[in-house]
């Protein structure tokens, strides 16, 4: 496949320059490290060069990269696929059916993404065959270490004895690189982090004084403010974020949470929903920082102050994505100040004096009990709500179809009559189960 085809899928007329490097180091001899700022592109940095590394008539496990989180191993199957290439890809992560996963492996892909956790148990499991690996890439590398994955990932570095070519990526630029990870002398540095425009360029950043108030009612004072548009507020805890949506939802403001202690279900469901538009107010940890695909965001809120600049740098670059607008707002009570490492130049913020709900998302998700894995497509579900639920085409958002249920974004002042017309109604020829995802 032309690599023109491959941009046209993605409505790109060419790569950047971090992309071309890494275009031609990956294609050549050796090992590669690519450090680059998060949203400048890397996943199809690499996925690009991967494809002339890849044997279409080759049998079994040809690439295998690590991830450190599931949204991250989605996205980067999510972004193959899109690629066109013909090519299986599969993933494999904590909490998935190990059932399913058995069954993708044991017609192999050439491309298999996944948590180390779950590709270390594959491997101990002799699910899959080790022989025809030649790629390996540790994907936020830095990351995966950050989250104690050391012992997983070495584990698969030595299993993977073929292994030819090793890339790394990662935001961050890392002092040392652990000798486990078996890097060739001579492979090459690829450095974005300070030498290029920073992808978030449009990046603006303010602060917020805690004034006569506490810090709790300030923010609700900004989030009236900032209104309808998709916003992120970045907690340091997971009980500060559960304390938090608490006192938003007791007055009013509705939202959702996304933190390392909730089933994976429900935090799948989060992102969902602000990706579709249902819930414009998202209160997080740093889990939420880095591997996400949520383009929408216009601004993040620092209601908790970060620790480290790479935390800093990660909750930023949720907004300002590839040459996109956006805020970052930092919330400063009486007795604080910005850390060292926000070096850029901050303006006031000023919030209103009186206190107004923030505007309700025209849009609520329909949960739809049945996915890919049930033979069940977006252009099935856009068919079947249209017909049968009686709603026009405008009425209907976003759809994401995963393996054994989908959502579907409708417009709140028609779903409930919707949902009533399609309760006893078939998708094709199976009944399936439908609600409100709260």
């Amino acid at each position: 496949m032309k690599y023109d085809n491959i941009l046209a899928n993605f409505k790109i007329d060419k790569l950047n320059e971090m992309q071309e490097e890494a275009m031609k180091s990956i294609t050549g001899p050796g090992d590669v490290i690519l450090h680059s700022p998060t949203g400048s592109g890397k996943t199809l940095a690499f996925l690009l060069p991967l494809l002339q590394l890849l044997d279409e008539k080759k049998q079994g496990v040809q690439a295998l990269i690590l991830v450190p989180s599931r949204e991250l191993a989605l996205q980067i199957e999510q972004v193959f696929k899109q690629m066109g290439t013909g090519l299986k890809v599969n993933c494999c992560y904590g909490g998935h059916s190990v059932r399913i996963e058995k069954n993708n492996l044991a017609q192999p892909p050439a491309v298999l993404v996944g948590t180390p956790g779950k590709i270390a148990f594959h491997i101990r499991n002799l699910n899959f065959a080790l022989g025809s690996v030649q790629t390996l890439v540790l994907d936020e590398f830095d990351k995966s270490l950050e989250l104690g994955f050391k012992d997983e990932m070495s584990f698969i570095v030595n299993a993977v004895a073929n292994v030819k070519k090793r890339i790394l990526t990662s935001a961050t630029k890392m002092e040392e690189i652990p000798s486990f990870v078996r890097l060739k002398p001579g492979y090459a540095e690829i450095d974005y982090t300070n030498d290029v425009e920073p992808t978030n360029a449009g990046l603006e950043l303010k602060t917020v004084h805690v004034k006569d108030l506490d810090k709790t009612e300030t923010l609700l004072l900004l989030l009236s403010k900032l209104g309808a548009p998709a916003k992120i507020v970045f907690c340091n805890h997971r009980d500060a974020v559960k304390r938090l949506s608490a006192h938003l939802t007791h007055v009013g403001v509705a939202n959702d949470i996304y933190h390392g202690e909730m089933e994976q279900q429900d935090r799948e469901r989060a992102i969902i929903k602000l990706r579709n538009g249902t819930t414009n107010v998202l209160i997080t940890t740093d889990l939420a920082a880095r591997g996400l695909d949520i383009p929408e965001i216009k601004s993040i809120i620092h209601y908790q102050l970060p620790f480290t600049e790479d935390s800093l740098i990660h909750r930023n670059g949720r907004t300002a994505r590839m040459n996109a607008g956006g805020t970052a707002y930092f919330i400063l009570d009486k007795e604080e100040w910005l850390p060292k490492f926000v070096t850029e130049p901050t303006t006031e913020e000023d919030v209103p004096e009186d206190f107004s709900i923030p505007p309700a998302s025209e849009w609520k998700t329909l949960y739809i009990a049945s996915g890919k894995k049930d033979k069940i497509n977006k252009m099935d579900i856009v068919g079947f709500l249209l017909q049968k639920g009686g709603i026009e085409k405008d009425d209907l958002g976003k759809i994401e179809v995963l393996d054994h249920a989908a959502y579907a974004a409708v417009k709140s002042d028609k779903i409930d009559t919707m949902l009533r017309k399609i309760k006893e109604e078939k998708i094709k020829n199976k009944k399936v189960k439908f609600n409100i995802s709260e």
